[in-house]
C-alpha cells in the first residue's frame, strides 16, 4: 500500500466515523429498516474503500456516501416489489441523485438530516430494547463506534456485544417500531430514555467501573456530542440542556482528574488551572437555558451541583451548603441510596466529618451499597478527618477490594498505606 492510499484509508476511516450516523438515519427514513439501513450505508463505505484509492476522496465526502447509499436503497426496495407505495418519493430520491446539480442536493439533504438523526436516536433508544441493548445500539449508530470499540469500552467480550446489537435490531423490527419521532404524549417517556443511555455513557468515560484506565474521555465525547445534537433537536426540554450542562461542566476536568502515569487525582486535589473553561461557559450557558426552560429535574440539579464545583477557583471556596441543599432537593426528585452517600459528602465538607459519618453509618444497612466500593472510601475520609486512623485503613482497604478499576483500587490501597 503505498502512502498515498494509506491516507486515504485514514481519511475514510475518520469520514465514516462522522458521517455514518447521518447516513445510517439518511437510509432508515427510506427502508424503514435500521438493521438494513446500516447494511446499506456499509456498503456505500465497500463502494469508497474500492474507488477513492483510484479517484481521489471527493469535496464532499457525506454527499458522496449518501448518494451512494441512497441508490443501493432505490436496488433495495425495487427488488423486493415496494416500488409502488414509495415511487412518488423515490422518483424525488433518484431525480436528485441523477441530474440536480450537487449544491441543491447538499441543501434537501441538510434540511432532511436533523430529523433523520433524530428519528434515529429515538429508535436507538426504544424503551423495548434493555438498557445494555440501547447503550450498545447507540453507540453503533449513532456513535459510530465499532463492536470491537463498544466491548472494550465496557469490557464486555465481542460476541456479547455483537449479539446485544443484533437482538437489538430483530426486536426493533419484530415489534415494527416505527422510524419516527414519538407524538407529543410518548415524548417524555421515550426521551428520558434517550437520556438515560446518555448520562450512562458519559459516566462510563467519565469513571469506568473496570478496566486499567479511569477515565475513557472518547466515551465522555462521544455522549457529549450526542447530546448537543439532541439539544438542538429538542431546544425547548429543559431537562436535554441539563444533562448537555452537567457532561459539559464534568467533561471540563479531564485534563487534571489523571496524572502523569494515568492515576486518579481527587477532585479536591486537582489543579484547576487546567479545568476547560471553555467547556465550562458551555456548561453554565446550558445550565441558565435549563432553568429560564423551568429545569428542575435530575439532570438539571445535578449540574447545578458540578456548577458550584466549577464556579470554585480553589477547593477551599466551594459552597457546600449551596451542594448540601441541591442534593437534598435531588433527593426528593430522584430519591436513591447513592444521592444520599453523596449528600451526606456535602454535608460533611459543610458541617464538619462527624455530621457526615453519622449519615453514611445510617446507610451502611442497605442492601445497594453493600458493594459499593465508594461506601467505604467515604467512610474511610471521614474517620481519617477525625484521627480514627486504623478503621479509615480499614475502609480504604476494603473500597479497594470492592472496585473493579485497577488505578482507582492502587489509589486506594496507596492511601491505606500512608496511614500505616
Amino acid at each position: 500500500m503505498t502512502v498515498s492510499e494509506a491516507q486515504i484509508r485514514a481519511a475514510i476511516d475518520a469520514v465514516w466515523r462522522i458521517e455514518s450516523p447521518r447516513l445510517i438515519a439518511g437510509i432508515a427514513r427510506i427502508v424503514r429498516d435500521i438493521g438494513r439501513a446500516e447494511e446499506l450505508a456499509q456498503d456505500a463505505l465497500v463502494a469508497a474503500l474500492e474507488q477513492w484509492p483510484a479517484t481521489g476522496v471527493p469535496r464532499n465526502p457525506g454527499a458522496w456516501l449518501m448518494a451512494a447509499a441512497k441508490h443501493r436503497a432505490i436496488d433495495h426496495l425495487r427488488r423486493h416489489k415496494r416500488v409502488e407505495r414509495k415511487h412518488e418519493e423515490l422518483g424525488r430520491e433518484l431525480k436528485a441523485l441523477q441530474g440536480e446539480p450537487a449544491r441543491e442536493m447538499e441543501a434537501a439533504a441538510e434540511m432532511e438530516v436533523d430529523d433523520d438523526l433524530l428519528r434515529l436516536m429515538f429508535t436507538a433508544c426504544h424503551p423495548v430494547l434493555t438498557r445494555e441493548a440501547r447503550v450498545a445500539l447507540t453507540l453503533r449508530l449513532l456513535g459510530g463506534l465499532s463492536t470491537e470499540e463498544i466491548a472494550r469500552a465496557f469490557l464486555v467480550p465481542e460476541p456479547t456485544i455483537a449479539q446485544r446489537i443484533v437482538r437489538a435490531k430483530r426486536t426493533l423490527a419484530e415489534k415494527r417500531v416505527p422510524f419516527e419521532v414519538p407524538r407529543r404524549e410518548e415524548l417524555v417517556q421515550r426521551l428520558a430514555s434517550v437520556l438515560e443511555v446518555l448520562y450512562l455513557v458519559f459516566n462510563e468515560g467519565y469513571s469506568a467501573t473496570a478496566g486499567e484506565d479511569w477515565v475513557r474521555p472518547e466515551l465522555c465525547e462521544d455522549a457529549l456530542r450526542l447530546g448537543r445534537v439532541l439539544a438542538e433537536l429538542t431546544p425547548a426540554e429543559p431537562e436535554v440542556h441539563g444533562l448537555v450542562a452537567l457532561m459539559e461542566i464534568q467533561a471540563s476536568r479531564t485534563a487534571a482528574r489523571t496524572g502523569p502515569g494515568g492515576e486518579p487525582i481527587l477532585m479536591l486535589d486537582q489543579n484547576r488551572a487546567l479545568w476547560d473553561r471553555l467547556l465550562i461557559r458551555r456548561g453554565l450557558a446550558a445550565l441558565e437555558r435549563a432553568e429560564k426552560l423551568g429545569g428542575r429535574g435530575s439532570y438539571a440539579l445535578q449540574a447545578a451541583i458540578a456548577a458550584c464545583h466549577a464556579r470554585a477557583r480553589m477547593a477551599e471556596e466551594t459552597d457546600w451548603l449551596r451542594i448540601a441543599a441541591l442534593y437534598e432537593e435531588l433527593a426528593l426528585v430522584m430519591p436513591s441510596p447513592v444521592v444520599e452517600l453523596n449528600r451526606a459528602v456535602a454535608l460533611g465538607m459543610a458541617f464538619g466529618a462527624q455530621a457526615g459519618l453519622e449519615i453514611i453509618d445510617s446507610l451502611a444497612a442497605e442492601p445497594s451499597l453493600r458493594e459499593y466500593h465508594l461506601l467505604p472510601s467515604v467512610r474511610g475520609d471521614f474517620l481519617k478527618k477525625l484521627g480514627r486512623l486504623a478503621e479509615a485503613r480499614a475502609e480504604f482497604e476494603r473500597a479497594a477490594a470492592l472496585t473493579r478499576n485497577a488505578r482507582e483500587r492502587e489509589m486506594l490501597l496507596k492511601r491505606a498505606r500512608k496511614l500505616g
